[in-house]
């Protein structure tokens, strides 16, 4: 927050089409002071109320002018390290939200989320000025002092966003649009200092942006991010932006084709060219060595409803040459994160292009993830109800509806669920860290219980843990579709699995169960197991081997044909 001020970015390179959706980086500098006169701000909520209402055309504005009023007095005389009046860092990140398209209670914290930090505001007087919900919004955002938990206190910080994300994810909605305008405004800031924030950035707020679907925000700190990290990879995918910006528009001259055929098949659309951004350019050549012309964006094609994707989808692999290995179906298995999007690439006069099809819909989402969603515990909108559009497709699917309600995704239970067990700040850190690092998620089903969501690479052991916590000590084996399967087994997304715990009659007979083996460690992939089986062989080590071991799991076997074990599992 206000130890993160420092000056402008360097503007983007120029490109030669605009990038659909939300220009964040324009915004937010228009908004700092506006048409404003020496010292004051006399205009600049308007910036941010112009933008909400595009969003929310009957939206009461009065609150937010009051949040205005508050945190400009509270904030008067305090300057960031650029120069600039500290009002600005605040009016930048709401306004920030309010192109997402955040409600007003959203919108009114973010106006007032540093005031509690820093200045003589209490979390009280926010309570009775402007209720519950904010109040619970800035405490939540609210970071925790140095001075009483020194080194603990950004573990600790981070640690209670988190809970409090865990009943409202507005939280971090406030907390990623803060990064991203410090992110923005590092310049100033000492080169070491500015690589810490950017590592922590790196780790923690740009996978928590990617898990909650705000791709708006999410892509952006991975650029600033890239640029301090990796400055000299930074500067020359730049170069390659820009030659490329000279270059023919090969793509433009493909969506004018697209745009025809769609016109012929008179399917309403949009079709517009995306550009990549610098990370998106950088990946894509490592990848393939030598870009193409059409590696440095992809076409968007916009429809009214979900149905017409397909139609777009049928009209594109007609008239033009589709690469079939490029297909995927996110509208009817959306990703754990909301995101729903038909994925194509189609080849037209020597040239591959990449396709994104979605409805208008289905693109807000994809840009604002949650943050479009408003508040979680208000009744269900045509918005949220939407991500679910295109049947079951991973949102609907748990019997407990932790991933119905998409603002209290599966991901998010099973966080809080081993942060609570996190014995001390550096094992959270830590365990944070490598839990966000795991970006992608699967559904296994459990014959008494249905759905379990994991993330991508779990095994039994995992699955074991999350469906029986404790319990699972007791684990002797699992079933996977049918099968007797060792413990360490690699679960793949849609298997059904039975876990086999030492009292159940169904399990094979053996000794006593003891609890669980060392070697279990090396199959717990997710947190929660690893916590629970360390914090048990910590309260019971184990005494020397003497020959086969007693009590040793069925765990340790050979994994069914055709299914890696853990250890055959890709690294990267």
């Amino acid at each position: 927050m206000s130890a993160e001020a420092a000056s402008p970015a360097p503007a983007p390179p120029s490109r030669r089409r605009a990038r659909p959706g939300i220009d964040l980086r324009r915004l937010g500098r228009a908004a700092l002071l506006g048409p404003a006169v020496r010292d004051r701000l006399p205009d600049a909520i308007g910036h941010v109320a112009d933008a909400h209402r595009a969003h929310h055309p009957d939206a009461d504005l009065d609150v937010l002018h009051r949040a205005y009023v508050l945190a400009e007095s509270s904030h008067r005389g305090q300057y960031r390290k650029s120069g600039e009046p500290y009002i600005t860092h605040p009016l930048a990140v709401t306004l920030i939200l309010a192109e997402l398209g955040a409600e007003t209670t959203t919108l009114t914290a973010s106006l007032l989320h540093d005031t509690v930090e820093d200045t003589e505001v209490t979390l009280d007087q926010v309570g009775r000025e402007f209720g519950d919900e904010v109040r619970y919004l800035v405490d939540g955002v609210t970071k925790l002092e140095k001075v009483d938990y020194g080194a603990a206190a950004e573990p600790e910080t981070f640690r209670k966003m988190l809970v409090a994300t865990g009943s409202d994810v507005r939280v971090m909605s406030i907390k990623l649009a803060d990064r991203l305008h410090n992110m923005r405004t590092l310049g100033v800031m000492r080169p070491e200092k500015q690589a810490r924030i950017a590592k922590v950035t790196r780790d923690v707020l740009i996978p928590l942006a990617e898990r909650l679907g705000v791709q708006a925000l999410k892509t952006e700190l991975e650029d600033l991010v890239f640029a301090i990290l990796h400055p000299a990879d930074h500067q020359r995918t730049r170069a390659l932006v820009d030659a490329a910006a000279s270059a023919p528009d090969v793509l433009g001259a493909i969506a004018d084709d697209v745009r025809a055929v769609l016109r012929d098949a008179r399917i309403p659309a949009e079709v517009l060219v995306r550009p990549r951004h610098f990370v998106s350019v950088h990946r894509v050549r490592l990848k393939r060595g030598e870009l193409r012309a059409t590696d440095f964006g992809r076409l968007l094609v916009l429809v009214e409803e979900d149905a017409d994707c397909y139609g777009v989808l049928g009209e594109l692999h007609t008239c033009f040459t589709p690469v079939v290995s490029e297909f995927k179906d996110f509208i009817a298995a959306p990703k754990f994160n909301l995101y729903q999007s038909l994925h194509t690439a189609v080849a037209a006069d020597g040239a591959v292009a990449e396709v994104l099809i979605r409805t208008r819909r289905m693109h807000k989402v994809a840009e604002a993830g949650v943050v479009a969603l408003g508040n979680p515990d208000a009744p269900e909108t045509g918005a949220a109800t939407a991500t679910g559009a295109g049947g079951n497709g991973g949102n609907g699917v748990a019997e407990d509806g932790e991933r119905r309600d998409p603002t209290r995704p599966g991901w998010l239970s099973r966080l809080l669920a081993w942060q609570q067990d996190a014995p001390d700040p550096d094992t959270f850190w830590a365990t944070l860290r490598d839990d966000l690092a795991q970006d992608a998620e699967i559904t296994v089903f459990c014959p008494d219980t249905g759905a379990l969501a994991l993330p991508a690479g779990a095994t039994c052991v995992d699955a074991a843990y999350a469906r029986h916590g404790e319990a699972a000590h007791d684990c002797v084996g699992a079933r996977v579709n049918g099968r007797l399967a060792a413990l360490g087994t690699v679960l793949a997304d849609g298997d059904t699995v039975q876990l086999l715990l030492g009292h159940q009659p169904a399990a094979p007979q053996q000794a006593a169960v003891s609890g669980p083996s060392p070697e279990w460690l090396e199959h717990a992939r997710t947190p929660a197991a690893r916590i629970a089986i360390g914090s048990w062989l910590t309260a019971h080590p184990p005494a020397p081997a003497t020959g086969a071991q007693a009590g040793a799991p069925v765990a340790q076997g050979t994994p069914p044909a055709g299914r890696p074990g853990r250890a055959d599992r890709h690294s990267g």
